[in-house]
């Protein structure tokens, strides 16, 4: 079993998917509850929402679920969003705060989990990120996301279309955050915000180092952009899939251009 993808392209942006995988061992899917076994919180397609959309991409996968261990939370275990409803490094509940398991993880689980799919992970990821900025002079990371827009457990209300996070512009250059911005603001039929409720996972925080030429955005979509439904089985909807593709690809093109950019003055 391949744990991580890994995609190499020659341009200077470097896409990470850290929770479309779906695989779980047999022996951890067996502690699941029957509702965990559904794996719900995936974000599903958006491998294939963004496949295509940018020559020269890198992309690196996880395809371990994130039941498993999440990719995109902080080894420490400690909370990215202190005081709010959130989901930890081995999620114990679900988004909707229903309880995954019926055979907890252990601190022993975690620390093997850790070392076995969480490290691979983002020892892939950094490689990528330091041969990139090594071409290029800079590393632009675009954090692929999705979400239900209705999850009353982790906020009030809709969620916009286009949730776009910078570490509350901390993460990256001005102008990666804005250019971002900007498109999806134009985007019509589309809501967005910058710096909402989701403001760049553990990714982001961690990589997104502008002064050290590595620039990080993570970007959470509603699923219902892209999906037939956000419910089980969580088809895929090729024609909202169409219409939201050229946006992404915009933002993609905008990215790159602006590395190439900021590649110059380093």
């Amino acid at each position: 079993m391949t744990l991580v993808e890994v995609r190499r392209g020659d341009g200077p942006v470097v896409l990470g998917l850290p929770h479309t995988g779906n695989h779980v061992p047999d022996d951890i899917m067996a502690r699941l509850t029957p509702l965990g076994r559904t794996l719900s919180d995936t974000d599903w397609h958006i491998h294939t929402l963004y496949d295509g959309l940018l020559d020269g991409v890198t992309t690196v996968r996880a395809t371990f679920h994130r039941y498993v261990i999440d990719a995109n939370r902080p080894p420490s275990g400690e909370s990215l969003y202190p005081g709010q409803n959130t989901t930890g490094l081995i999620p114990l509940t679900d988004f909707d705060g229903e309880p995954l398991w019926v055979d907890p993880p252990t601190e022993a689980d975690v620390a093997a989990r850790r070392r076995d799919y969480h490290d691979v992970y983002h020892a892939a990821l950094r490689a990528e990120l330091e041969r990139v900025r090594a071409r290029h002079g800079v590393a632009i990371l675009y954090d692929c996301h999705s979400i239900r827009s209705e999850i009353p457990f982790l906020f009030d209300g809709r969620l916009p279309d286009f949730n776009i996070g910078t570490n509350s512009g901390q993460s990256c250059a001005p102008e990666v955050g804005a250019a971002t911005a900007k498109i999806c603001a134009e985007a019509e039929g589309y809501t967005s915000v910058l710096n909402g409720r989701f403001k760049g996972g553990w990714t982001t925080r961690h990589y997104g180092k502008p002064q050290d030429g590595i620039h990080a955005i993570q970007m959470e979509l509603a699923q219902d952009t892209h999906l037939q439904s956000e419910t089980l089985p969580f088809d895929y909807d090729p024609t909202a899939a169409a219409k939201l593709r050229p946006h992404l690809r915009d933002i993609l093109h905008a990215l790159q251009d602006i590395a190439f950019t900021l590649g110059e003055t380093r």
